[in-house]
């Protein structure tokens, strides 16, 4: 026995099993690992009559991976010290792969990152054939690399240019296809066969002790073709084109691989263990690694759902307008196997959105992810109507109508008692405000906002939006609903644009604003693109529709929600009324486009832009324009924190991330001000601020946080 959370157990055949079972639910690359295989590998290299070596799993999982606590806590100062700890640790890796003995990896479970790196390591590696199984290296989606010898090893055992989509785009595979792909060696049908399978193929294959890349003449395949002479060059561009130099990890990784091809396998150890480390100690992977990882975790564990309420199960749920977002909502409601009813006013417009998933399926099978059974499965789930008696036992309902008040109360009055007895009545609205909109219902406790994004099948989240008297149990059934329907739920309270929309709009805003400052709209559009929004904001504007913007903030005047006065940016407004209201510039699906003329040929600048407000003699660094567009989602979001209408960090930043398209670097925007400094960041804005305006002071959290020593958490 070399440590209890490695069980080492060898038979008369003289093969040992190494059985990690550490301490928690998952095994994972930590100190405790640190002490367990350092002791193991030096058990293993003094036995006596070893002929084999099975390293296999009692967790559930193979392995996790690595330590991403740890990880979060390595500052800058301490770089050099990991760097050796690390290149320590695959020492021992080193060392287990160099024993004169045949190594199996026995893969029961996921083994991802660190994980799969150890199953590198080994000779051979079988795995059971089960859907739990994935086997793959998605570092780069947590802004680091493999740091344990994944890069070197997967380029050596795979190629270079085979490689590179696993380890840039941090493929995971399914058993079948892992074993398509050369990722493993075998399958075995059931876990009772995976250990008795390794320790046969060990007997089998005694002469099969060290790997390839050890053996002596060995020449890594293709390492000076023709094909990776072009994929060097032109993988570097490929790789900026994606990333915008905003994310250092797929970088890093292409540079390590490519080092891969020309220094020795050991050289190549250190080189990513470097890379890696100066990943490990950036604001990026620190900010990803705490959205992407810990914090959408929380938020999908129910972080924001009320405690000591029991599941619940959605059986039959109404949707209500088979519209854009109706037709949406329907069809990720029936993929996740639930009944659905989509009544709209017409069996026509019902049919409609029932073809709408038809037509998704369709898609589907033409490129194999469906076939036509599932197809048939899954439409005969959704029932088009014009009945409203349809709806009858319905346990949830999503009113999916346009954001008009009059009517969605109209709707609620007439349908809600289709509903079952504790079922519940969800609005899918992005701005109206849900305890007005509950005043027409009879049951408000069971009334609750449920904000789609559009498109609805591809869009990850879902904005929970509860009224003032939204009850526990609604809250929980709803947040139960949307993860049934594989849908990622935040929960905020019930304010003037809630969270998504309130902070989105104020980019929108911003860059109008700008435009009517006189800056050159292509100018914003890029800048915008260069913090990594998807496109630039005047594009987005078009896309939502400058009619829809227009029309929230009218009705939101209307209701009394929105003095005119008190708005931050009177020229965006002023811009955005006028191009509606006198030039009829609704948007790009409105006709006559929006800050953009668009052809089959492209887009080009709606030139009355440039004849009424461009100013080619205005100075405005590139900065300025890039913060102003990032800070005003920021600070919009800290003001959102601070008076209640997010409930949680964690919600703010994947809510941001997920719904609003903040870029991926900055872990969301209440993330990006730990990283950037609390005290920087209020000195930014108040630069800001005397420059273009108060709406850029830093909210009063931000200052005491700062006078209290916390961080956003």
């Amino acid at each position: 026995m070399v440590m209890n959370v490695f069980n080492y157990e060898k038979n008369s055949d003289g093969i040992v099993t190494v059985t990690m079972d550490m301490t928690g639910p998952v095994n994972t690359m930590n100190a405790e690992f640190e002490t367990a295989i350092s002791a193991t590998v030096e058990q293993l290299e003094s036995e006596e009559s070893l002929t084999g070596v099975v390293i296999t799993s009692a967790k559930k999982d193979f392995f996790a991976g690595g330590d991403l606590k740890g990880i979060l806590s390595i500052q800058e100062d301490q770089a050099e010290s990991y760097f050796h700890k690390v290149q320590e640790l695959k020492g021992y890796l080193r060392r287990l792969e160099k024993l004169p003995v045949p190594v199996v990896a026995a893969i029961n479970g996921a083994a991802l990152g660190g994980g799969y790196e150890i199953c590198l390591t080994c000779n051979h590696r079988i795995a059971v054939d089960d859907k739990a199984v994935q086997v793959g290296l998605p570092e780069v989606s947590l802004g680091l690399l493999p740091g344990a010898g994944g890069i070197v090893r997967m380029t050596h055992m795979l190629g270079f240019e085979k490689a590179l989509p696993y380890l840039l785009e941090g493929k995971k595979l399914r058993a079948g296809k892992a074993l398509s792909e050369g990722l493993i060696d075998e399958l075995v049908a059931d876990r009772e066969q995976l250990v008795s399978r390794a320790k046969a193929w060990i007997l089998e294959n005694s002469d099969k002790s060290s790997q390839p890349w050890d053996q002596k003449g060995y020449r890594l395949k293709g390492a000076k073709g023709a094909s990776v002479t072009q994929t060097l060059q032109i993988a570097p561009y490929l790789v900026m084109q994606k990333t915008r130099g905003l994310l250092p990890a797929p970088e890093r990784i292409l540079a390590t691989a490519s080092e891969v091809l020309t220094v020795d396998f050991d050289t190549a150890l250190r080189i990513e263990s470097r890379n890696f480390v100066s990943l490990v100690v950036s604001s990026v992977a620190k900010n990803m690694i705490t959205a992407f990882f810990f914090q959408l975790n929380k938020v999908n564990s129910g972080g924001s759902r009320p405690k000591d309420i029991a599941p619940t199960l959605v059986r039959k749920v109404g949707v209500i307008g088979a519209g854009m977002m109706g037709q949406g909502i329907a069809n990720v409601a029936a993929m996740a196997g639930i009944e659905v009813i989509l009544k709209d006013v017409s069996l026509e417009a019902a049919e409609k959105g029932r073809a709408y998933t038809a037509a998704l399926l369709d898609k589907a099978i033409s490129r194999g992810r469906a076939d036509e059974q599932k197809k048939e499965q899954v439409l005969s789930l959704i029932k088009a109507t014009d009945k409203s008696e349809d709806l009858n036992g319905c346990d949830f309902v999503v009113e999916a109508v346009f954001e008009n008040l009059e009517l969605k109360h109209k709707i609620t009055s007439e349908l809600e008692p289709q509903l079952a007895e504790s079922g519940v009545w969800g609005t899918n609205t992005s701005s109206l405000p849900i305890t007005r909109l509950a005043e027409a219902s009879n049951k408000p406790d069971n009334f609750i906002g449920i904000h789609f994004f559009s498109p609805v099948e591809k869009m990850p989240l879902v904005e929970i939006i509860c009224g003032e008297q939204t009850s526990d149990e609604t809250l929980a059934k709803a947040f139960d609903f949307v993860r049934q329907i594989r849908k990622t739920p935040i929960v905020v309270n019930d304010k003037v644009g809630f969270f998504t929309s309130r902070t989105f709009a104020t980019q929108l805003y911003e860059a109008a604003q700008m435009v009517s400052e006189g800056i050159h709209p292509v100018r914003i559009d890029s800048l915008g693109k260069a913090i990594g929004m998807p496109v630039g904001p005047l594009t987005i504007h078009d896309e939502v529709s400058l009619q829809l913007t227009r029309g929230i903030e009218q009705t939101q005047i209307a209701m009394g929600l929105k003095l005119p006065e008190s708005d931050p940016t009177p020229d965006a407004s002023s811009l955005v009324e006028i191009m509606v209201e006198e030039f009829n510039r609704a948007g790009r699906h409105h006709g006559d486009g929006g800050y953009y003329d668009y052809s089959e040929q492209g887009k080009t600048i709606w030139p009355f832009l440039l004849e009424r407000y461009y100013r080619p003699d205005l100075e405005i660094s590139d900065q300025d324009i890039k913060d102003r567009l990032l800070f005003r989602c920021v600070i919009e979001s800290l003001k959102c924190l601070e008076e209640g209408v997010l409930r949680s960090v964690a919600d703010g930043n994947i809510g941001s991330i997920m719904g609003i398209g903040a870029p991926a670097w900055t872990g969301g925007y209440l993330q990006f001000v730990n990283t950037y400094g609390l005290r920087p960041f209020i000195d930014r804005c108040d630069e800001l601020a005397e420059l273009y305006g108060e709406r850029f002071r830093a909210p009063e959290i931000v200052s005491e946080k700062l006078d209290s020593d916390e961080i956003f958490v």
